[in-house]
Protein backbone atom coordinates (compact mmCIF):
# COMPACT_ATOMS: atom_id res chain seq x y z
CA UNK A 1 0.00 0.00 0.00
CA UNK A 2 1.15 3.39 -1.03
CA UNK A 3 2.37 5.67 1.56
CA UNK A 4 -0.34 8.40 2.39
CA UNK A 5 0.56 11.88 0.83
CA UNK A 6 -1.97 14.03 3.56
CA UNK A 7 -3.01 12.08 7.01
CA UNK A 8 -4.44 13.77 9.98
CA UNK A 9 -3.93 11.81 13.45
CA UNK A 10 -6.53 12.24 16.20
CA UNK A 11 -7.70 15.60 15.59
CA UNK A 12 -9.86 17.15 18.25
CA UNK A 13 -11.29 20.33 18.38
CA UNK A 14 -13.48 21.98 21.02
CA UNK A 15 -15.60 25.18 20.65
CA UNK A 16 -16.36 25.57 24.46
CA UNK A 17 -18.35 22.18 25.50
CA UNK A 18 -19.11 21.67 21.63
CA UNK A 19 -16.61 18.84 20.30
CA UNK A 20 -16.36 19.56 16.35
CA UNK A 21 -13.77 17.49 15.92
CA UNK A 22 -13.22 14.35 17.71
CA UNK A 23 -10.15 12.00 17.61
CA UNK A 24 -10.63 12.10 13.68
CA UNK A 25 -8.29 10.37 11.33
CA UNK A 26 -7.90 10.16 7.69
CA UNK A 27 -5.42 10.21 5.37
CA UNK A 28 -5.23 10.46 1.23
CA UNK A 29 -3.47 7.98 -0.90
CA UNK A 30 -1.73 8.63 -4.40
CA UNK A 31 -3.64 9.08 -7.24
CA UNK A 32 -7.06 8.53 -5.33
CA UNK A 33 -10.18 10.97 -4.51
CA UNK A 34 -11.29 10.55 -1.36
CA UNK A 35 -14.84 11.89 0.09
CA UNK A 36 -15.83 13.00 3.49
CA UNK A 37 -19.17 13.50 4.25
CA UNK A 38 -21.71 14.29 6.64
CA UNK A 39 -24.45 16.52 7.67
CA UNK A 40 -24.44 20.28 8.16
CA UNK A 41 -22.79 20.46 11.40
CA UNK A 42 -20.68 17.15 11.58
CA UNK A 43 -17.71 19.26 11.80
CA UNK A 44 -16.65 19.11 8.58
CA UNK A 45 -15.34 23.00 7.95
CA UNK A 46 -13.48 21.97 11.31
CA UNK A 47 -11.69 19.44 9.65
CA UNK A 48 -10.79 21.54 6.74
CA UNK A 49 -9.11 24.11 8.78
CA UNK A 50 -7.08 21.99 10.81
CA UNK A 51 -6.13 20.47 7.43
CA UNK A 52 -4.95 23.35 5.56
CA UNK A 53 -3.89 25.54 9.10
CA UNK A 54 -6.47 27.64 9.20
CA UNK A 55 -7.46 26.30 12.39
CA UNK A 56 -5.05 25.11 15.52
CA UNK A 57 -6.20 21.47 16.88
CA UNK A 58 -6.25 21.01 20.58
CA UNK A 59 -4.89 17.99 19.75
CA UNK A 60 -3.78 15.48 17.30
CA UNK A 61 -1.13 16.26 14.09
CA UNK A 62 -1.61 16.73 10.50
CA UNK A 63 1.22 15.28 7.80
CA UNK A 64 1.86 15.84 4.24
CA UNK A 65 4.59 13.64 2.74
CA UNK A 66 4.84 12.04 6.41
CA UNK A 67 6.29 15.40 7.63
CA UNK A 68 4.76 16.99 10.66
CA UNK A 69 2.69 19.93 9.51
CA UNK A 70 0.46 20.90 12.45
CA UNK A 71 2.43 24.04 13.85
CA UNK A 72 2.58 25.23 9.76
CA UNK A 73 0.03 28.14 8.70
CA UNK A 74 -2.19 28.43 5.70
CA UNK A 75 1.11 29.96 3.41
CA UNK A 76 3.24 27.11 4.77
CA UNK A 77 1.46 23.78 4.24
CA UNK A 78 0.40 25.45 1.02
CA UNK A 79 4.04 25.96 -0.22
CA UNK A 80 4.74 21.25 1.47
CA UNK A 81 2.12 20.80 -1.42
CA UNK A 82 -1.17 21.25 -0.06
CA UNK A 83 -3.72 22.39 -2.73
CA UNK A 84 -6.83 24.05 -1.45
CA UNK A 85 -10.28 25.54 -3.04
CA UNK A 86 -13.17 26.63 -0.81
CA UNK A 87 -16.82 26.38 -0.72
CA UNK A 88 -17.21 29.81 -1.18
CA UNK A 89 -14.73 31.19 -3.92
CA UNK A 90 -11.93 34.02 -2.76
CA UNK A 91 -10.91 34.72 -6.10
CA UNK A 92 -10.56 38.53 -6.62
CA UNK A 93 -13.67 39.47 -9.33
CA UNK A 94 -12.24 42.12 -10.93
CA UNK A 95 -9.15 40.63 -11.79
CA UNK A 96 -8.64 38.72 -14.94
CA UNK A 97 -8.35 34.77 -14.71
CA UNK A 98 -4.96 35.56 -15.63
CA UNK A 99 -4.20 37.88 -12.81
CA UNK A 100 -5.79 35.82 -10.29
CA UNK A 101 -3.99 32.79 -10.96
CA UNK A 102 -0.38 35.03 -10.96
CA UNK A 103 -1.95 36.79 -7.83
CA UNK A 104 -2.73 33.19 -6.04
CA UNK A 105 0.81 31.75 -7.34
CA UNK A 106 2.59 35.39 -5.67
CA UNK A 107 0.25 35.27 -2.57
CA UNK A 108 1.39 31.65 -1.99
CA UNK A 109 4.77 31.98 -2.28
CA UNK A 110 4.91 34.99 0.50
CA UNK A 111 5.74 37.43 -2.21
CA UNK A 112 4.03 41.39 -1.16
CA UNK A 113 1.54 42.29 -3.60
CA UNK A 114 3.29 45.99 -3.91
CA UNK A 115 5.85 43.62 -5.92
CA UNK A 116 2.88 42.66 -8.67
CA UNK A 117 4.31 45.06 -11.18
CA UNK A 118 7.55 43.25 -11.93
CA UNK A 119 6.24 39.49 -11.35
CA UNK A 120 3.93 40.41 -13.79
CA UNK A 121 6.04 40.80 -16.24
CA UNK A 122 8.18 37.83 -15.02
CA UNK A 123 8.12 35.34 -17.99
CA UNK A 124 8.66 31.94 -16.18
CA UNK A 125 5.39 33.19 -13.71
CA UNK A 126 3.90 33.57 -16.63
CA UNK A 127 4.63 30.64 -18.05
CA UNK A 128 3.62 28.52 -15.18
CA UNK A 129 0.48 30.85 -14.68
CA UNK A 130 -0.78 30.27 -18.75
CA UNK A 131 -0.16 26.38 -18.28
CA UNK A 132 -1.99 26.39 -15.18
CA UNK A 133 -4.91 27.45 -16.99
CA UNK A 134 -4.45 25.20 -19.90
CA UNK A 135 -4.34 22.54 -17.72
CA UNK A 136 -7.95 23.48 -16.29
CA UNK A 137 -9.24 24.15 -19.85
CA UNK A 138 -9.37 28.57 -19.22
CA UNK A 139 -6.53 29.66 -21.38
CA UNK A 140 -8.96 31.30 -23.88
CA UNK A 141 -10.42 33.13 -20.83
CA UNK A 142 -7.02 34.23 -19.99
CA UNK A 143 -8.46 38.30 -20.05
CA UNK A 144 -11.66 38.03 -19.09
CA UNK A 145 -12.75 39.29 -15.66
CA UNK A 146 -13.41 36.50 -13.00
CA UNK A 147 -17.09 38.31 -12.37
CA UNK A 148 -17.32 37.32 -16.38
CA UNK A 149 -16.93 33.87 -15.59
CA UNK A 150 -19.25 31.39 -15.34
CA UNK A 151 -19.66 29.71 -11.61
CA UNK A 152 -18.18 26.16 -12.71
CA UNK A 153 -15.30 28.41 -14.77
CA UNK A 154 -14.62 30.16 -11.34
CA UNK A 155 -14.57 26.58 -9.60
CA UNK A 156 -12.07 25.04 -12.07
CA UNK A 157 -9.71 28.73 -11.72
CA UNK A 158 -9.55 28.15 -8.22
CA UNK A 159 -7.83 24.81 -9.04
CA UNK A 160 -5.80 26.53 -11.64
CA UNK A 161 -4.07 29.20 -9.33
CA UNK A 162 -3.22 25.85 -6.73
CA UNK A 163 -1.87 24.17 -9.80
CA UNK A 164 0.80 26.49 -9.88
CA UNK A 165 2.48 25.45 -6.98
CA UNK A 166 2.47 21.92 -8.41
CA UNK A 167 0.79 20.44 -5.47
CA UNK A 168 1.01 16.80 -3.72
CA UNK A 169 -2.58 16.84 -2.90
CA UNK A 170 -5.79 18.84 -3.17
CA UNK A 171 -8.64 19.77 -0.26
CA UNK A 172 -11.45 20.73 -2.10
CA UNK A 173 -14.76 22.54 -0.05
CA UNK A 174 -18.06 21.29 -2.20
CA UNK A 175 -16.30 22.00 -5.62
CA UNK A 176 -20.17 21.40 -6.39
CA UNK A 177 -21.48 23.80 -4.61
CA UNK A 178 -23.48 26.50 -6.46
CA UNK A 179 -23.33 24.00 -9.87
CA UNK A 180 -26.51 23.10 -11.93
CA UNK A 181 -26.66 19.53 -13.39
CA UNK A 182 -25.01 20.08 -16.07
CA UNK A 183 -22.48 22.00 -14.42
CA UNK A 184 -22.00 19.35 -11.83
CA UNK A 185 -21.64 16.69 -14.24
CA UNK A 186 -19.06 19.10 -16.06
CA UNK A 187 -17.13 19.16 -13.27
CA UNK A 188 -17.47 15.36 -11.96
CA UNK A 189 -15.51 14.36 -14.96
CA UNK A 190 -13.11 17.27 -14.55
CA UNK A 191 -12.15 16.08 -10.98
CA UNK A 192 -12.06 12.09 -12.28
CA UNK A 193 -8.94 13.59 -14.58
CA UNK A 194 -7.91 15.63 -12.24
CA UNK A 195 -7.14 13.22 -9.51
CA UNK A 196 -3.93 11.86 -11.85
CA UNK A 197 -1.95 15.25 -11.08
CA UNK A 198 -2.34 15.18 -7.42
CA UNK A 199 -5.12 13.27 -5.02
CA UNK A 200 -8.23 14.73 -3.91
CA UNK A 201 -9.76 15.23 -0.46
CA UNK A 202 -13.18 15.94 -1.47
CA UNK A 203 -15.66 17.41 0.91
CA UNK A 204 -19.16 17.75 -1.10
CA UNK A 205 -22.87 16.86 -0.56
CA UNK A 206 -23.24 16.18 -3.97
CA UNK A 207 -23.81 12.38 -3.44
CA UNK A 208 -24.29 11.56 -7.31
CA UNK A 209 -20.84 13.15 -7.47
CA UNK A 210 -19.43 11.44 -4.56
CA UNK A 211 -20.55 7.99 -5.67
CA UNK A 212 -19.78 8.70 -9.46
CA UNK A 213 -15.67 9.96 -8.33
CA UNK A 214 -14.83 8.58 -4.55
CA UNK A 215 -12.37 5.89 -4.12
CA UNK A 216 -12.63 5.60 -0.28
CA UNK A 217 -15.08 7.85 2.01
CA UNK A 218 -14.87 8.68 5.42
CA UNK A 219 -18.73 9.93 7.06
CA UNK A 220 -18.15 12.41 9.52
CA UNK A 221 -21.18 12.64 12.20
CA UNK A 222 -20.63 14.89 15.17
CA UNK A 223 -17.55 15.58 15.18
CA UNK A 224 -16.78 11.33 14.69
CA UNK A 225 -15.79 9.22 11.68
CA UNK A 226 -18.42 6.50 11.98
CA UNK A 227 -17.72 4.89 8.83
CA UNK A 228 -14.96 4.38 6.39
CA UNK A 229 -14.96 2.78 3.09
CA UNK A 230 -15.48 1.96 -0.48
CA UNK A 231 -18.39 3.13 -2.05
CA UNK A 232 -20.40 0.12 -1.48
CA UNK A 233 -19.31 -0.20 1.78
CA UNK A 234 -20.83 3.00 2.51
CA UNK A 235 -24.09 2.09 0.15
CA UNK A 236 -24.61 -0.59 2.68
CA UNK A 237 -23.99 0.97 6.48
CA UNK A 238 -27.22 0.98 7.96
CA UNK A 239 -25.46 3.08 10.20
CA UNK A 240 -24.78 5.70 7.79
CA UNK A 241 -28.09 5.57 6.02
CA UNK A 242 -29.45 6.34 9.40
CA UNK A 243 -27.07 9.37 10.34
CA UNK A 244 -26.92 10.27 7.01
CA UNK A 245 -28.05 9.11 3.34
CA UNK A 246 -31.35 7.97 4.24
CA UNK A 247 -32.72 5.17 2.58
CA UNK A 248 -32.74 6.47 -1.05
CA UNK A 249 -29.09 4.93 -2.04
Amino acid sequence: MSEPVLATHELKKSFGALVATDNVSIDLRPGEIHAVIGPNGAGKSTLIGQICGALAPDAGRVEIMGRDVTRFDTAARAREGLGRTFQISALAMEDTALENVLLGAIGQTGRARRFWSPVARDADLQTCAMGALERVGLAESKDTRCADLSHGQRRQLEVAVALTLSPKAFVMDEPMAGLGLDGSKTMTSFLDGLRSEAPILLVEHDMDAVFALADRISVLVYGRIIASGTVDDIRASKEVRDAYLGESV
